[in-house]
């Protein structure tokens, strides 16, 4: 019997602790629903699937995930709708990638049954943790890691999948100081930089400090050869408006492929504007600042959906872009995607996954 045609158990808290989120001010990643789904890959197949409450995990300390870096991860988010239904955004193409990041680190791939079914189930008991405040949403967290108790360097026999949730507001609460990075390398070509790897996140930790610092919130990386061409920036890909043209550099070995870039690319297709997939270098952005037809530049992504950037640093000087209000492109875009993942627009390209209460 397949497993959509089961039940994965659930043993369920005593005691919701829902009433310690106040939902008019909810911080980013610091507060976790009651419950988690687990299922772990033991002797060539996924088995043991069950929801239990959200807690701590017993890790031995050779615990390969933790020395090798076999430890992947996805985001998405759960919305309201009118009718209080809970509306999920593309999560099949997270499942999807999930999978291409497990293939890229030699790790098994996570069935479709466990993973939607799995997350259904554990949305339907936490429904009340979505929240109904605007701007808000649920953000859902799918990772997997090596389990084998080994201390050698070889691909884990074992795996943990996990899927845990919490309540967030903005990712970032203010327009962007971004500043373009000239020394230091997020990923090559050939590598793993289009896989959500957790090494490809620690590994950008040091020079998004050191950005910080000097009071950006972020930096954007470069092409490792050369450091010319604009790549992404922290945890988003990144479009440009210039001379009224949305261009954004091409999805690569080096660059992940966003979920929501991919909406935002397609809804600008939709409503007439021109788009260009292709390389932008360090150069066309200077140029076209000084030229005043760099009208827009924001950042994509699931935590930040649709990031603004108010100033672009490079070579020692802040590039300080028009108004946010003024921003046609970006600010359209924004609106019609937060209408369709909230259920308020036709969803013509079947982007909503519902789950009905």
């Amino acid at each position: 019997m397949s497993l959509d045609m089961l039940t994965i158990p659930a043993k369920c808290v005593s005691e919701s602790r829902i009433a310690e989120l106040d939902y008019n001010n909810i911080e980013f990643g610091k507060i976790f629903s009651d419950h988690m789904l687990v299922a772990d890959y033991k002797d060539g197949k996924w088995q043991n699937p069950q929801i239990l409450p959200y807690g701590p995990m017993s890790l031995s300390p050779a615990t390969s995930a933790l020395h090798y870096g076999q430890s992947i991860f996805e985001g998405m988010k759960a919305y309201r709708d009118a009718s209080r239904d809970v509306l999920l955004f593309r999560p099949l193409d997270n499942f999807r990638r999930l999978n291409k990041s497990a293939e890229r680190m030699c790790m098994p791939a996570i069935t479709e049954d466990i993973f939607m079914q799995g997350l259904e189930q554990l949305l339907r008991l936490d429904a009340a943790w979505v929240p109904p405040t605007a701007g808000c949403a649920l953000y859902i967290r799918p990772f997997m890691f090596a389990t084998d108790e080994f201390i050698g360097v070889r691909p884990s026999s074992n795996y943990r999948f996990s899927i845990f949730t919490c309540p967030v507001g903005a990712y970032y609460g203010q327009p962007l100081k971004v500043a373009i990075e000239p020394h230091y390398v997020r990923s090559a070509e050939g590598g793993a930089g289009f896989a959500k790897a957790a090494g490809n996140y620690g590994a950008a930790l040091l020079p998004a400090r050191k950005m910080q610092e000097r009071g950006y919130h972020q930096l954007i990386w470069t092409d490792a050869k050369e450091h010319k061409y604009i790549e992404e920036s922290g945890t988003m890909n990144l479009m440009f408006v210039i001379d009224g043209k949305l261009i954004t550099p091409p999805v690569s070995t080096t660059i992940l492929a966003g979920i929501t870039r991919d909406s935002v690319l397609q809804l600008a297709r939709d409503v007439g504007y021109t788009v260009e997939e292709r390389k932008v270098s360090v150069e066309e952005l200077t140029a076209a600042y000084e030229a005043g037809t760099l009208q827009e530049a924001f950042g994509t992504g699931t935590a930040a959906t649709i990031a603004q950037i108010a100033i672009i640093h490079y070579n020692g000087t802040d590039m300080e872009l028009p108004a946010i209000e003024e921003r046609e492109v970006s600010n359209h875009l924004a609106t019609e995607l937060d209408k369709i993942k909230t259920g308020q627009a036709p969803d013509k390209h079947n982007w909503v996954h519902r789950i009905s209460l």
